[in-house]
């Protein structure tokens, strides 16, 4: 890193400081007052990409400072979807651009123009962009760091009831 300051003096200087910064894992507790905010820029935050088509930004997690909330951006393009899968807690997800249809536990929504939904912790889910344009979302997620447990598509389209009856595995 390399920090930029300006102070009044006439032989201003610069110093290079070479050191690591120890990582201060803070669990689930509330944050402390004394504890420093974050920023991360959206051009700078890594981008990876959860399925074909589909590129994400952990904007805010665990790893970044957050405590029991995570969220970022996801960007889809024209036919692309993460597969069917659920959550251990809570998920808001806000279409910011194009067009999406949502389906949760066999229920269809088409959302666009910021509209919101909510999918309570354990429900699967999935987003699809069936449009010809790319679509995009902000989500959030009432635990500290992105985790996705993956299903069979048919518990999405309800297909296959939910909870699965796991007497006949």
């Amino acid at each position: 890193m390399v920090a930029m300051s300006a102070f009044a003096s006439a032989a201003p200087c610069q110093e290079f400081v070479d050191q690591a910064f120890a990582a201060e894992n803070r669990g689930f507790a509330n944050p402390k007052r004394e504890d420093p905010e974050s920023l991360v820029r959206f051009a700078r935050a890594e981008v990876y990409e959860l399925s074909p088509g589909a590129e994400f930004r952990d904007l805010f997690a665990g790893r970044l400072g957050a405590v029991g909330i995570c969220g970022g951006y996801g960007r889809f393009q024209p036919a692309a979807s993460l597969p069917c899968h659920f959550h251990q807690f809570d998920e808001s997800i806000t279409i910011v651009e194009g067009h999406a249809l949502c389906l949760v536990q066999g229920k269809r929504y088409k959302v666009t123009g910021y509209d919101t939904a909510f999918v309570p912790e354990g429900r699967p889910h999935r987003f699809l962009n069936e449009s010809n344009a790319p679509m995009a979302m902000i989500w959030v997620y009432a635990g500290g760091e992105p985790e996705r447990t993956l299903v069979d598509p048919e518990y999405c389209d309800g297909t296959f009831p939910w909870p699965p009856d796991r007497s006949l595995v």
